[in-house]
């Protein structure tokens, strides 16, 4: 374990180092480059889980340190004009997440998260309700609402809010799962006369948890919009 998190922890100080840059240019950015910026922005910057279906439990939590990597190619020429620091078209994030289990079948979590190549944090919160617990024969299915907001950008104010489905089965240590939903963005300029835009996303995702004791490894990728996302995370699970 040791090893794993020596190397997560080099991970992410090579984000911090590779990405550097801020929307200082918010500016210079048309209306249709802007949509696509928020677009974008909306698919990276929304809640991602990174965990499974089925709930925690009144006495379960789940701790962790997650990565992501969001391909950009759909806006990164217009984000960098606009004074972002993308590595090859991919906006990274590095996210500390909580969950915990209450009664009813109700689950909330939430993450703080830096995002290097905007100079900016990012925050968020889901409440996740089991309408099937799961069990041998049975998979978990749940739903989710979240909300996420960009904070630290003078130029630029953007949230998210999500709603989604998914469904998870346990096999032994091994947990995949899959889920669709939609993200509406929220992306004002407050430069430029670009105002404001709303776009509405459509979100699908799949991914793994591995358990290995109280330490588990979890792997995503989401699809909202034009972007794709890749999300690692390793933590303690219980």
């Amino acid at each position: 374990m040791k090893k794993q998190l020596t190397l997560l922890a080099l991970t992410l100080a090579c984000l911090h180092s590779s990405q550097a840059g801020d929307l200082s240019n918010l500016a210079t950015l048309n209306a249709a480059e802007f949509r696509a910026v928020s677009e974008d922005l909306g698919s990276a910057l929304s809640y991602k889980a990174l965990l499974p279906t089925e709930g925690q439990g009144i006495t379960g939590f789940d701790l962790g340190v997650a990565v992501t990597s969001s391909d950009m190619s759909h806006s990164s020429g217009a984000l960098n004009k606009a004074g972002a620091g993308l590595t090859s078209s991919a906006l990274q994030t590095v996210r500390l997440h909580a969950h915990k289990g209450l009664p009813l079948g109700f689950d909330i979590g939430g993450f703080v998260a830096s995002v290097p190549g905007l100079d900016a944090t990012l925050s968020g919160a889901e409440l996740r309700y089991a309408l099937l617990g799961g069990n041998v024969a049975l998979p978990a299915v749940g739903v989710r609402g979240a909300y996420t907001r960009l904070s630290g950008s003078e130029q630029l104010s953007l949230s998210t809010r999500s709603l989604d489905i998914s469904v998870s089965k346990g096999f032994a240590m091994f947990t995949p799962y899959a889920g669709v939903g939609r993200v509406w963005v929220d992306s004002e300029a407050h430069v430029g006369g670009l105002g404001s835009v709303s776009p509405s996303l459509g979100k699908v995702y799949a991914g793994a948890n591995l358990g290995l004791g109280l330490m588990n490894l979890a792997f995503e990728v989401d699809k909202t919009g034009e972007a794709t996302t890749w999300g690692l995370k390793l933590g303690l699970r219980w």
